[in-house]
């Protein structure tokens, strides 16, 4: 009997003892795809190894408005993850939130976890920060850089070593690589992010009055000034003598890039791996091209990719699992890795210089320009877009430059129809969130 009473014993204990040390589950909606959302849960099989206190639960929710959809309504059923990856445009809709998100900053001070911000690299840190700190952690960030077809180059009797640097200098050699044959000298892909959005802070000027709407929700758009104008004319007027060829509104053009058709491409960074995958041609990476005779210009340009948002409304111990998790993704050699095998930026100063001094940037000639393009000190004018509705926005910017491929608009009807068209939804925005500021 007391042999029973024991083993009974013994079993209550070992259960308690089990269920108060089983791990606290974390969940991280995501929208990493293929080869990106293996490493995603790699990232959190490596973490969940490291300790047995929390184990992070990755899910993948679709595309980023899919998810970003699908968090908003679970907040409100009371069943949000407790990590939501959203998209850039999303970051204004996301700030201003009221109670659904609860601040990076905070979430690693109340856990008491080591965070420096000033460890981030500005232009991706700044981004996603309001003047009292980082709102969410800057995950997969990617900016707007230029691919260019060497052998191309080559056939068209130029310098194979020698991109264009700056936009003056693309025409002549544009032209050389229509005479030489080819169907295609240059096209693009997010004409938006690349030819409007970047464009600005690689020049220095504003997209939107109030520092691009970091200064307040009342920002308006102002993407049709004597500059921009002039930037879509001339990209208008290449088109009509063959050197730009529109290929949609995304990532489009990569293919037509990848197939060897295209001379020079410009869009995003992450794309790197892909083209070296694919590419059955020699390849350069270079720096967005700009125009030298604007003051303040070459800056830096405007980060692409997505966020860790942490949602509200969960409990202290998952906060201090969270807080553990970004922690150990901004440990040099966890961010330096992700860098390195997604083509995404490194996120911290840390991590590009392991990177560096790893000599992985000379083994792999051109993974450097886009840090190089935003680990510079960012202006006010450059630090980023925080505009609300802004997903909408970009679409009404794709449809007004389309109204200029296709001759149906002047570069100066479409930038002010885009602008007086987006300047309704940032005041819808404005109206629905004002007491949110």
């Amino acid at each position: 009997m007391n042999m029973m009473k024991t083993l009974i014993a013994t079993g209550v204990l070992a259960t308690i003892t089990s269920s108060a040390f089983a791990a606290t589950e974390i969940t991280w909606w995501h929208s990493m795809t293929g080869a990106l959302g293996e490493r995603v849960n790699a990232l959190a099989d490596d973490f969940n190894k490291t300790q047995g206190d929390y184990k992070i639960v990755p899910v993948y929710k679709g595309t980023y408005d899919e998810s970003m959809s699908a968090a908003i309504a679970a907040y409100r059923a009371g069943n949000a993850p407790s990590i939501l990856q959203v998209f850039e445009v999303g970051t204004a809709t996301m700030i201003y939130a009221k109670g659904a998100v609860k601040p990076v900053y905070e979430v690693m001070q109340q856990a008491g976890e080591k965070f420096d911000q000033n460890a981030y690299v500005p232009a991706v840190a700044g981004y996603y920060s309001t003047p009292k700190g980082m709102m969410s952690f800057p995950f997969n960030s990617s900016t707007t850089i230029m691919f260019y077809n060497k052998d191309m180059f080559a056939k068209a009797g130029l310098d194979p070593e020698k991109p264009p640097v700056t936009w003056q200098e693309f025409v002549g050699m544009a032209a050389k690589i229509k005479a030489s044959g080819a169907s295609c000298a240059y096209t693009t892909t997010w004409q938006s992010w690349v030819h409007l959005e970047s464009f600005s802070t690689w020049h220095n000027v504003e997209l939107a009055t109030k520092n691009n709407g970091f200064g307040g929700l009342d920002a308006r758009l102002k993407m049709n000034s004597p500059l921009h104008v002039r930037h879509i004319e001339n990209l208008s007027n290449w088109a009509k003598q063959g050197y730009f060829t529109y290929a949609g509104r995304k990532d489009e053009a990569n293919a037509k890039f990848n197939a060897g058709e295209c001379a020079i491409i410009t869009g995003s960074s992450s794309a790197y791996a892909d083209i070296r995958k694919n590419a059955k041609f020699k390849f350069g990476v270079a720096t967005l091209p700009y125009y030298n005779d604007v003051q303040g210009a070459p800056q830096n340009t405007v980060i692409g990719g997505a966020s860790l948002w942490v949602m509200n409304g969960k409990k202290g111990e998952e906060y201090k699992g969270v807080a553990k998790f970004f922690s150990y993704l901004s440990k040099p050699e966890v961010a330096a890795k992700w860098h390195q095998d997604t083509g995404y930026l490194p996120v911290t100063k840390a991590a590009y210089e392991l990177t560096k001094s790893s000599g992985f940037y000379e083994r792999n000639p051109g993974t450097d320009v886009a840090v190089k393009q935003m680990i510079v000190k960012t202006t006010e004018k450059s630090r980023g877009l925080r505009l609300g509705n802004y997903a909408q926005v970009r679409t009404v910017f794709d449809e007004e430059l389309e109204n200029v491929w296709t001759g149906k608009k002047t570069p100066k009807e479409a930038l002010d129809s885009a602008v007086k068209r987006g300047d309704e939804l940032l005041a819808r925005f404005e109206k629905a969130n004002k007491g949110n500021q």
